[in-house]
């Protein structure tokens, strides 16, 4: 039996659905909790390049990898970008290569340990994927010292 609440979403919508197409629940659904895009990332001015540290938002629960205050997240970081099918091309260079957002909209499937695949919520934390247990608090890291909490993404 599947802990994913799947009430109200057409089986495997993410299959026959193109991201534009989907509904706000479906669209939520697609969050796989990796925590990844809480975390602070740094760019290069000149080549663009992003690096991802293991710095994360201030609102990111280290151990679930959710926004501790998702509804009202704005209220405390008002930078934090609200992904939308309208603005997720404009967002891809930043955003995880393991993320379902992204590799829908380049027509690739989700990965076997995705939640909506799997059926269980914590199957990207079993499988290694997501930063759970892994950040540090970004008010505990000066802003100029981010450079040396840079990582590669678990993947």
């Amino acid at each position: 039996m599947s802990d994913i609440d799947r009430a109200g979403l057409t089986q495997r919508f993410w299959e026959t659905k193109k991201v534009t197409q989907m509904n706000d629940r479906e669209w939520e659904a697609l969050c796989d909790g990796c925590g990844k895009c809480c975390l602070n990332k740094l760019e290069d001015e000149e080549t663009g390049e992003v690096a991802l540290t293991n710095v994360a938002c201030r609102l990111l629960d280290d151990a679930t990898c959710l926004c501790s205050q998702y509804k009202i997240r704005h209220q405390f970081v008002p930078e934090c970008i609200v992904l939308r099918p309208s603005n997720i091309e404009q967002n891809l260079y930043w955003m995880p290569e393991t993320c379902a957002y992204k590799l829908l909209w380049k027509g690739e499937p989700l990965y076997d340990w995705h939640p909506l695949v799997s059926g269980q919520a914590d199957s990207v934390h079993k499988a290694g994927v997501s930063m759970q247990g892994r950040t540090v608090p970004e008010f505990e890291i000066s802003d100029d010292d981010w450079e040396y909490h840079i990582i590669e993404e678990p993947t």
